[in-house]
């Protein structure tokens, strides 16, 4: 199978012949350079034995190095129907380890399709990227059986996945991220790699599920309504947030900022709330 991707005519050849273009309302950055997309791929943990669902592969970059890197499964995501000629083709090639969904990914329910545990890995489009990962963590909390997440963000967005308490990037991504998972940036990836070049610079991210974490988590939901809650208002003071709220019994003055507070804390305060 290796050898048949491999085979395959470079991938901005195949745009050529396709007629494939970027398209803005995707927010599509294709990444064609072969040492970056297989750097990607190997980073994926054990993908030999896994099952990796990749998000919007648009011309299938990233999707032949996947592949190439041995994974034993990989479903593809894509609502850009206009990329079928090459996928397709990559397809063909890949001796039924590879089945394209074209679809929404916001709207597909990744355990069903996957039928087990499952990886993530994708170049997610800057514009739903937040979001995909902000489901993704509650789903997570909920017992998803996903094993890891390996994706591609703009920098800044990386920065805030992994920042701790009191960086100047740290937010509601933050703590969600933190309260059920081990997150950590692997490497940068420079706007010159992309297909048109953005004007940000990106990073890669990887997201390990903690079931420590999860089960201690409570409800999600709780959280989510907390972190958006206060770091909506992210200049007040919390008790200028929630009033009715005495502070105290959290060891709080309620003079502090949301930034100020840690994910621990943030667990802590929406356990309570809910008892």
């Amino acid at each position: 199978m290796i050898d048949k991707i491999e085979s395959l005519p470079p991938v901005s050849e195949m745009m050529r012949e396709s007629g494939l273009e970027p398209k803005k309302q995707f927010g599509q950055n294709f990444l064609f350079d072969l040492n970056l997309t297989g750097r990607i791929a190997r980073s994926v943990p054990n993908i030999e034995n896994s099952t990796v669902i990749e998000i919007g592969p648009g011309p299938g970059g990233l999707t032949r190095a996947l592949l190439q890197a041995g994974a034993r499964r990989v479903i593809a995501i894509e609502k850009d129907k206009t990329t079928e000629p090459i996928l397709s083709r990559i397809v063909a090639a890949s001796n039924g380890c590879l089945d394209v969904i074209y679809d929404d990914a916001l709207r597909v329910d990744m355990a069903k399709i996957a039928g087990g545990a499952f990886s993530i890995c994708a170049n997610l489009p800057y514009n739903v990227g937040t979001e995909l990962l902000t489901g993704w963590l509650i789903d997570v909390a909920h017992g998803a059986p996903i094993e890891s997440l390996t994706l591609m963000f703009q920098r800044e967005v990386a920065q805030r996945i992994v920042a701790h308490t009191g960086d100047e990037h740290y937010g509601r991504l933050s703590v969600l991220t933190s309260v059920v998972s081990d997150a950590k940036i692997l490497f940068g990836v420079p706007s010159t790699a992309f297909v048109p070049r953005p004007r940000v610079e990106s990073a890669v991210v990887q997201i390990i599920p903690n079931q420590n974490k999860i089960k201690n988590i409570g409800n999600i939901s709780n959280i989510e309504k907390l972190t958006a809650r206060l770091f909506g208002n992210r200049r007040k003071m919390i008790r200028g947030i929630m009033r009715d709220m005495d502070w105290r019994v959290f060891g709080l003055s309620g003079t502090e900022r949301a930034e100020e507070l840690s994910p621990e804390k943030f667990l802590e305060i929406a356990k309570k709330l809910v008892a």
